[in-house]
């Protein structure tokens, strides 16, 4: 699906374009949210999205010899699939745990790729240093929406592209957000995530330098044994929902787990001996200015 930014910036939803007087103290967002996703282990999960960033390297046309960004990294995912392009790859996240499981990938595939703990909010690179950025469901968890756009706008040269996959907030991650908010809430005033899965929100941080606009909305199979068995690995390894449980008592825990289940039952087309939840997310890829 093409943009044409201009037009589209006219459009922007109220809900995405919604402030709010209440002060947001994004730093100590920042602190909380590196403490959510270093615990657990994301990279148990994040090793099942690797088809999210080979699709995203392929629609952003990563070719061999470009100088790419994977911002957000968690353990890489997009940043292998542009090494496996031959591209000259530097991949960041303010997680180092997550740097290190994806250098050790690296090391496995023999892949060469450059690992540095940054934050997508203030890239330490120089204006045009890369042809393309890439972000897969990275990007859209910082706190503050516009930093990492404009960041990714600046370090990546004129003519160059940004790739990005955000889940949507009718997707089954939006519905799970939205089902744990309900139990632990999030900062009074913060945006969501998720609005990054919506076409409105991509053209008001990107449209104003963009030559083109183009998205996509794609689906990613969750493929586990059943609902406990996805439960149970979310529980203990993804970062948002392993902080959410233990903030709760174990009464609310278990309410939450069976509200999920409910989601994942209703969601699922696996099938009664196996589980497959398809999550729609948005692929987008720009063209800068």
């Amino acid at each position: 699906m093409g943009f044409e930014p201009n037009i589209c910036a006219q459009a922007v939803s109220a809900k995405a374009s919604a402030t709010t007087d209440i002060a947001i103290d994004f730093a100590a967002i920042k602190q909380r949210q590196q403490a959510t996703w270093a615990s657990g282990d994301y990279a148990i999960v994040g090793t099942t999205l690797q088809i999210v960033g080979e699709m995203l390297a392929e629609a952003a046309d990563v070719r061999a010899g470009e100088r790419v960004l994977d911002v957000a990294a968690g353990n890489g995912n997009a940043s292998l699939a542009a090494a496996r392009r031959f591209a000259s790859v530097t991949s960041t996240d303010y997680v180092p745990h997550l740097l290190e499981k994806g250098a050790a990938r690296a090391k496995a595939e023999g892949l060469d790729i450059r690992f540095q703990v940054e934050d997508a909010e203030a890239l330490p690179f120089a204006d045009g240093s890369f042809d393309v950025a890439l972000s897969t469901f990275g990007a859209m968890f910082t706190p503050d929406h516009t930093r990492p756009a404009r960041e990714m706008l600046r370090v990546v040269r004129s003519g160059g592209r940004i790739g990005l996959a955000n889940w949507t907030p009718d997707g089954f991650i939006g519905q799970l957000f939205r089902l744990i908010g309900a139990y632990v809430p999030p900062p009074a005033g913060m945006k969501s995530p998720v609005l990054w899965g919506t076409e409105p929100h991509i053209v008001e941080l990107f449209g104003a330098q963009a030559a083109d606009i183009r998205t996509e909305r794609k689906f990613y199979n969750f493929r586990y044994r059943s609902a406990a068995h996805w439960i149970d690995v979310f529980r203990n390894y993804y970062g948002p929902m392993h902080k959410a449980c233990a903030a709760l008592e174990a009464s609310q825990q278990a309410n939450l787990f069976e509200d999920i289940a409910t989601l994942l039952g209703g969601l699922n087309v696996g099938g009664p001996n196996s589980l497959v939840v398809p999550s729609e997310y948005l692929e987008v890829v720009i063209a800068k200015q």
